[in-house]
């Protein structure tokens, strides 16, 4: 299965009650052999509303630490643990978590990346099965083959605009990687 099939696949993906109330499904976007992976949390109201990854104020403060970095969004491959909006931007639950990824997994098999970079503690406890993202960021771990980068969801900055000296230092450690 190809990206573009796992994308069409999950427009009619109904494995939880998301769904139902979804606008858009957000499979994710960029270069189908990218050697970086960005994968978040899950997609927010203006994410379901576009159908596209990291379009609002996160998404924001992510393009601007990416070009401080000067790694182009076109570059990488940006997806998220879950693939449809949940209401009031709540954490996702742990029945949509498991619902969603293999759909993940299947992405990060078909674009087989050099180093994923895990986008807060959902995207961490989802693929490696630990929360720390406080204690742990801008650490690399290898797991079943695979390099991960833990970091701190742009989110996070938005929110703690103190953290975001520590997210430029960790997001630039991806442009060995391009």
């Amino acid at each position: 299965m190809d990206l573009i099939q796992v994308e069409n696949a999950l427009k009619k993906c109904k494995r939880c009650n998301l769904w139902k109330i979804r606008k858009n499904v957000v499979p994710g976007e960029g270069r189908k052999n990218a050697k970086i992976m960005l994968v978040g949390e899950a997609p927010g109201k203006e994410e379901d509303a576009t159908g596209r990854p990291f379009v609002g104020r996160a998404g924001k403060l992510l393009n601007s630490i990416l070009e401080e970095a000067k790694i182009k969004r076109s570059q990488l491959y940006i997806t998220s643990v879950l693939k449809c909006h949940p209401p009031q931007n709540r954490k996702p639950f742990s029945g949509e978590i498991k619902e969603c990824l293999p759909w993940l997994e299947k992405q990060i098999e078909t674009i087989q990346p050099k180093i994923i970079g895990l986008m807060g503690n959902t995207a961490i406890k989802s693929l490696l099965g630990f929360n720390g993202i406080t204690k742990m960021h801008g650490k690399t771990i290898e797991k079943n083959g695979k390099k991960f980068l833990l970091l701190f969801h742009p989110a996070a900055g938005v929110y703690n605009a103190k953290l975001i000296p520590k997210m430029k230092k960790d997001y630039a450690k991806l442009i060995e990687f391009v």
